[in-house]
């Protein structure tokens, strides 16, 4: 998944939100310094990729890419589910996506401080074009797959990727569909077993 699937399966709590943007910038051991609510966050953050990796719709939206670029098709397809879940936003949540998202930004730039260093430094474009709300746009999507192309090397197969999500729409958009309320009650469960298990890992910093 990407910034704006993580942010909202996270849930409501702001440490879940927190832990779902910043997941991606932490790999490996969890920095010692990071709060237990966040590192919570983080740690729900990998589990729901785990679970992408292994659902059928998610599967199947990957098989949807052709043959030379498979092998970054992950890649590919979290933009394509982040597409989706900004243009159908008002099937998910009540809150306008405008407001849903300037919410994320001000949450970032409020704990600046415990944000990864490459979050920092394009948190400002981020904001500024505002990127979450920016996916409902075909066209952006294929931009932004075109810029990490331009990050990674030149003859980089995700160069021009955004073809394959109008070559076929309606496939992708039904996967999606499937695999996002599978992803809802996965999110919302473990964070109702976690929690279970705990006192209050959940700060509600803001």
């Amino acid at each position: 998944m990407n910034f704006l699937a993580h942010a909202y399966l996270a849930g409501d709590a702001p440490a879940d939100r927190l832990g779902g943007l910043i997941g991606d910038f932490v790999k490996g051991p969890l920095p010692a310094g990071l709060p237990p609510d966040i590192a919570a966050g983080v740690r729900l953050h990998r589990q729901i990729d785990v679970f992408a990796d292994a659902h059928p719709a998610f599967l199947r939206s990957r098989a949807r890419v052709s043959s030379p670029r498979r092998r970054v098709a992950g890649v590919m397809v979290d933009m394509f589910y982040d597409h989706f879940l900004a243009l159908h936003w008002r099937r998910f949540d009540a809150e306008p996506l405008e407001a849903f998202t300037s919410a994320m930004y001000r949450l970032m730039a409020q704990h600046d401080a415990l944000l990864p260093p490459r979050l920092v430094e394009i948190l400002p474009r981020m904001r500024e074009s505002n990127w979450l709300c920016s996916y409902r746009s075909e066209d952006v999507i294929e931009m932004a797959l075109d810029r990490m192309a331009l990050r990674l090397r030149r003859d980089n197969p995700l160069t021009g990727s955004g073809a394959e999500l109008r070559a076929d729409y309606a496939g992708f958009e039904t996967d999606f569909f499937e695999f996002i309320a599978a992803a809802q009650a996965f999110a919302a469960q473990h964070r109702a077993l976690r929690d279970a298990g705990a006192d209050s890992l959940i700060s509600g910093r803001e």
